[in-house]
């Protein structure tokens, strides 16, 4: 009784911790406020629970307990499709949204996260329930060290070089360096440009990393991280002011322009560099021999 006590007592408490720190690393991006983290935390401690569960229960031949994972699994895709409604709800309130991608990935993110934590729990008992509470949680807290490890996923830095760029105006078009922007027709307009703005330039190392800042996704994740973090000077009826992003087709060189309320733009480049790389935009054209032909 007490080796399975502390088997779902370890599994619990290993489960739960790893969802706050699985959570730790979202604050910029949400949840940020403490309704929606104690919401998630709650489902972390649920799924904690089902995994902390099973294997005391199977080892009791209790085989009903493998239908609460069935059900757990239908819990976290919920969890996933909450996330979803709830961020394009939210899309219309912000002066750059995130975009479809973003809210995709992010409601991705933490369904899968939801199964980490129950894996993670199901492992820490079961040592626990075999082998003792030491091992139990020395086995918790490595796989919870490797599972931070491998969620991390890849940034804007890893896949392009990011550098200040040059922005000019060719009568009423906006250009950073050799790749058109857009028309600004307003000289008021311009010239606020030419105070307030900062122009960055992404140039990818390969073809796959090319493909990935192509994705408009990608570019709108950029867009909204750049100005969440620097603050964006623009309102909602000052459209004319959004940061864009457009892709030299020649290149693929992707040119940024930004008006931000912060103007270090050392501050701006290491921003653009932290962006996640998008799951849906992950594109890999050299993984195919076609792909590798034609950048030979």
């Amino acid at each position: 009784m007490s080796n399975v006590f502390w088997a779902i007592a370890s599994g619990i408490a290993v489960g739960t911790l790893a969802r706050y720190l699985m959570m730790r690393r979202d604050v910029r991006q949400y949840p940020s406020y403490p309704h929606a983290v104690v919401n998630h935390l709650s489902l972390g401690f649920l799924a904690a629970t089902l995994g902390a569960v099973a294997i005391p229960a199977l080892a009791a031949e209790e085989y009903t307990a493998v239908t609460f994972l069935a059900l757990a699994a239908t819990q976290f895709r919920e969890v996933r499709s909450m996330e979803r409604q709830m961020l394009v709800a939210l899309e219309t309130s912000k002066l750059v949204p995130r975009g479809k991608d973003f809210i995709e990935g992010i409601a991705r993110t933490f369904e899968a996260r939801n199964y980490l934590v129950l894996f993670i729990a199901l492992l820490t008992s079961g040592v626990t329930f075999w082998q003792g509470s030491l091992l139990g949680i020395i086995a918790g807290i490595s796989a919870v060290a490797i599972v931070r490890k491998l969620i991390g996923g890849k940034a804007i830095k890893d896949i392009a070089k990011v550098r200040a760029g040059e922005f000019r105006f060719e009568k009423f078009n906006l250009f950073v360096e050799d790749i058109h922007i857009m028309n600004v027709g307003l000289e008021r307009t311009r010239k606020i440009y030419e105070e307030r703005a900062k122009a960055v330039v992404l140039e990818p190392f390969n073809d796959n990393a090319r493909e990935i800042l192509a994705n408009v996704g990608q570019r709108q994740a950029i867009a909204h991280d750049a100005a969440s973090l620097l603050g964006i000077y623009r309102d909602v009826d000052t459209a004319e002011f959004t940061p864009l992003l457009r892709r030299n087709i020649d290149t693929g060189r992707i040119g940024m322009i930004i008006l931000p309320m912060e103007p270090d733009t050392e501050c701006l480049l290491q921003a653009v560099r932290h962006v996640p790389v998008l799951e849906s935009a992950v594109a890999k054209p050299l993984a195919s021999r076609a792909g590798r032909c034609a950048a030979d």
